[in-house]
């Protein structure tokens, strides 16, 4: 079982190790769309969490996110897409939060400088 660390620089750094190695990102997904939730950082921003592994992503899926389920998207896909589509929309993106949704969250286009180089 994998196991995330209480300090986020670390879980953050090995998320971008991770889907560097294995060129895929893990959200939690349902037929509706992508799970959501509120900023602590920024009043009225969304974040999007998204983990470097299933593992990681699957123990989300509990209380008001119980009808989702993990799902992989193509790190090329994320980078090309998905992160300038977030920027867009002024969305953040989270990264390996932990077990209480608390970690990183990050500019779309920091993330997809830091996942290019």
């Amino acid at each position: 079982m994998l196991n995330l660390t209480d300090d986020a620089e670390a879980s953050h750094a090995g998320f971008i190790r991770r889907v560097k190695k294995t060129g895929l990102v893990w959200g939690l997904k349902t037929s509706n769309g992508w799970a959501v939730c509120e900023s602590s950082e920024y009043e009225d921003r969304v974040v999007y969490p998204f983990w470097s592994d299933e593992a990681y992503a699957r123990p989300h899926c509990t209380g008001d996110w119980s009808h989702f389920t993990p799902a992989s998207i193509e790190l090329d896909a994320f980078i090309a897409r998905w992160l300038p589509g977030m920027g867009e929309d002024d969305v953040l993106v989270g990264t390996d939060w932990d077990a209480d949704l608390s970690g990183l969250e990050w500019e779309p286009a920091d993330l997809a400088e830091q996942l290019q180089t």
